[in-house]
């Protein structure tokens, strides 16, 4: 984005405020508390009263977050939680990773499951996935709800090894109000968002529709290019025995990633990640040109779900959909040779010629005025020294003739999905003797097909820049996944008066099958059922602030259809993954103290690890795949998990956690170079939060504090690190005629600049985010 643009759109959000300001009334009152989702039927940051070990985020760790910032990124307080994004905004999902307790969601795994109000998110990988980010703004969150281990049995996903984070949106107040928000911050960074809520449109039905749009640049060379636009709209129509929700959202987005980067290198330079800032006109250092880095996703999800009640029989059903396509971007510093064309050129450099499938026959690196390809002159020795420790000479320029020209490639790698499913809910209360019995059952059905292909487009000039021809000269491959998912449940759940005890089952029976569209002989059919799940659980109160409940449940996920994308794969040999889960613990709730203490014990076999074509020595841009995927035997983790709210006073409050997690590779395969004992990567054996805030009449403020220990990146250790958020606001009324109150907050994350590595995967790491300021500015009308 050049800067007068983004001048202009700053002016933009200043102008639409000012103007706004002398806009007519819309709500002379303040907006009633909206009803909420049943998810959660009451935020309590320390959990709610089940078998298993449960918290939610609260009002202050949104603040600690600016208005831009992911929604991922408030949950990192919470325990056993560990969030990394490559910016502080989590602007590129390539570098974003979840961990908990051993189980992670990164550009590697997908073991923690994700849902939005409830609804199964559709995977959480990079190629063709998509975390709940991509589905809620910021400003539309109402609270995030993580079940750490055991979950609830009725939780919608067959990722949810290790718990299932479900992120809630708000409900329609009963008031006509209009939000308008603006938030700049530091590397570029603004967003514009507007809400309006319509009252009551029809008889006891309320709504909302909102709209944003923002970007930024990369924090390192200040080059790369991130943009979102979203949009979204929800509506409740409360009508007797029946509660009817619909929600849709549209999300835009393009990404140019960061890279991870090893421990010599981050040493060497803390700073910078090996991508560029400027084309050189050299293909082989130009690979790690920034904007030729880049994820694109647009995503288009929507629910309808009715809650209805049939005398003792309460029932939620909804139906959804969720499109979703978009690409990841690479530049390989050559042109692929797929047809010999004997003495006549290379076909493959004229516009307009695609080739469908075949193989690579060799590859082309400089050619001349006719399309001949050149060799490099004999005993020259390459000067290049970037990227990658450096280049051969048949990528250096120096060694050849002054008028040889080089080639080079825009490769695009092509998701589509579409997803459609149902889910039903009933839940069955009577009496017992003296007794209140509960019983539980339900199912979740989908159906998804995933598309992908891999298309080679040349760069017209690789002299110049990286603008490539749209046309591709090769599709090397394409091929289309279903996928068909069953989940059923049942659970009872009885109150003895002295505990209450719940024991339930689930099964999945999940199909997935791969069509090749060029070589139908590579096709693939694989059944991944379950067997079926157990769980059990006891909550038993002994007095009335403190409880302890014990929790087990089978936890299992499904062999993802991505390691079906390789011919070479086994399919044979690759298992679905499964985890036993044990959660102990205690909670308090007082007057002004809520604290838990949780024991967890997890053992994971079957372990599902995607070995990635890219690294920090280079990238295999050839491969069928951007890698494979192969079981790597099992985890065994257990630790300990503390959480503690306590208002100090009327305007003070004190948030801790406190995570000691101990996960280990258990019978590891010879060929991954782990050892049996040997630390999980990325699991951090001890993190804690430490946080205040306060708040006062019309102002509040708040520093939060977080510790993540040493993890492991396979072949070295990454340092522990300290990271601090604070955020300081003010709300009032204003005295301009129309507008109900209006909120000015800075937040500054990474308070004290600390440079650390973030996501870390085997044999690598992404630089963690520097210290950003935004500053976010909010009228309600």
């Amino acid at each position: 984005m050049n800067p007068i643009k983004l001048k202009q759109r700053s002016l933009l959000a200043l102008s639409v405020l000012a103007a706004i300001s002398g806009a007519p009334v819309f709500a002379e009152e303040a907006p009633a508390v909206p009803a909420e989702p049943t998810e959660i039927e009451e935020v309590m940051v320390v959990g709610r009263s089940v078998s298993y070990a449960n918290n939610a985020t609260e009002e202050s760790m949104l603040l600690q977050q600016t208005s831009m910032t992911s929604v991922l990124a408030t949950i990192d307080n919470l325990p056993g939680v560990l969030i990394n994004e490559g910016d502080t905004f989590g602007s590129d999902d390539w570098s974003t990773s979840i961990s908990i307790r051993g189980f992670s969601v990164d550009l590697d795994q997908q073991q923690i499951g994700m849902t939005v109000d409830g609804i199964a998110n559709g995977n959480s990988n990079y190629g063709g996935g998509a975390k709940a980010n991509r589905f809620i703004d910021t400003e539309n969150l109402r609270a995030v709800e993580v079940s750490q281990g055991t979950a609830d049995i009725a939780s919608r996903s067959h990722e949810a090894l290790g718990g299932t984070i479900n992120f809630t949106t708000i409900n329609p107040g009963e008031d006509e109000q209009l939000t308008v928000s603006s938030t700049f911050g530091d590397y570029g960074a603004q967003k514009i968002f507007m809400r309006y809520e319509t009252g009551e449109i029809a008889a006891d039905t309320y709504a909302w529709i909102s709209m944003s749009s923002q970007e930024n640049t990369d924090w390192m060379t200040k080059t790369g290019e991130a943009e979102r636009d979203h949009m979204a709209a929800k509506f409740v129509s409360y009508l007797g025995n029946m509660d009817i929700t619909g929600y849709i959202s549209y999300d835009d987005t393009h990404e140019d990633n960061y890279q991870r980067t090893n421990l010599a290198q981050f040493e060497q330079s803390p700073k910078w990640d090996q991508l560029t800032a400027n084309w050189t006109g050299i293909p082989y250092i130009d690979q790690s040109y920034r904007r030729g880095w880049s994820t694109l996703r647009e995503n288009l999800f929507a629910y309808l779900e009715a809650n209805m009640t049939f005398g003792p029989v309460d029932v939620k059903a909804n139906a959804y959909m969720h499109k979703n396509e978009g690409r990841g971007d690479w530049v390989p510093p050559y042109i692929v040779d797929v047809n010999n064309d004997g003495e006549n050129g290379h076909s493959e450099l004229i516009h307009g010629n695609t080739y469908q499938g075949g193989s690579a026959l060799g590859q082309i690196f400089f050619v001349d005025a006719s399309g001949h390809s050149l060799a490099p002159i004999e005993g020259c020795e390459s000067s290049l020294t970037f990227p990658y420790g450096g280049g051969a000479a048949v990528y250096d320029p120096a060694c050849y003739a002054a008028n040889a020209i080089p080639v080079g490639s825009y490769r695009h790698t092509n998701y589509k999905k579409d997803r459609t499913g149902i889910n039903i809910d009933a839940v069955w209360t009577a009496q017992i003797g003296d007794m209140e019995n509960t019983l539980r059952a339900g199912l979740w059905y989908e159906d998804y097909e995933r598309k992908e292909n891999r298309s080679w487009q040349k760069i017209i000039d690789s002299r110049v820049g990286f603008q490539f021809d749209e046309t591709p000269y090769w599709v090397q491959y394409s091929s289309k996944f279903p996928v068909e998912t069953l989940m059923y449940y049942v659970e009872d759940e009885i109150d003895l008066g002295v505990a209450t005890l719940r024991v339930g089952a689930k099964k999945f029976n999940v199909d997935i099958d791969k069509k090749d569209i060029f070589v139908p002989s590579n096709n693939l059919s694989v059944s991944s059922d379950s067997d079926v799940l157990f769980s059990a659980g006891v909550v038993a109160p002994l007095t009335d602030e403190i409880e302890v409940f014990a929790g087990y449940a089978e936890n299992y996920a499904a062999i993802k259809d991505g390691v079906l994308e390789s011919a070479s794969v086994d399919i044979s040999s690759v298992e679905p993954e499964t985890a036993d889960n044990i959660d102990v613990g205690i909670r308090y709730t007082g007057l002004d103290i809520n604290a838990s203490v949780t024991y967890y014990n997890i053992d994971f076999d079957n372990r599902i690890t995607y070995q990635s074509a890219e690294d920090v020595g280079g990238v295999d841009y050839l491969g069928e795949l951007d890698g494979t995927y192969i079981n790597v035997g099992g985890v065994t983790s257990d630790g300990v998990e503390v959480a503690l709210d306590y208002s100090m006073t009327d305007k003070l409050g004190l948030y801790f956690s406190y995570t000691h997690n101990n996960s280990e590779y258990k019978d590891p395969a010879a060929s991954t170079g782990f050892a049996d004992g040997q630390r999980v990567v990325g699991s951090a054996e001890d993190m804690f939060v430490v946080s205040l805030d306060y708040t006062a009449e019309i102002y509040n403020m708040g520093l939060s504090t977080k510790y993540v220990g040493e993890r492991s990146a396979g072949s070295f250790n990454v340092d522990s690190y300290t990271v601090s958020d604070f955020y300081l606001g003010a709300m009032v009324d204003s005295p301009v005629k129309g507008i109900s109150n209006i909120d000015v907050r800075l937040t500054i994350n990474n308070l004290f600049d600390t440079s650390y590595l973030g996501t870390v995967v085997n044999g690598g790491a992404w630089i963690g985010a520097p210290r950003t300021a935004a500053l976010n500015l909010k009228a309600t009308f």
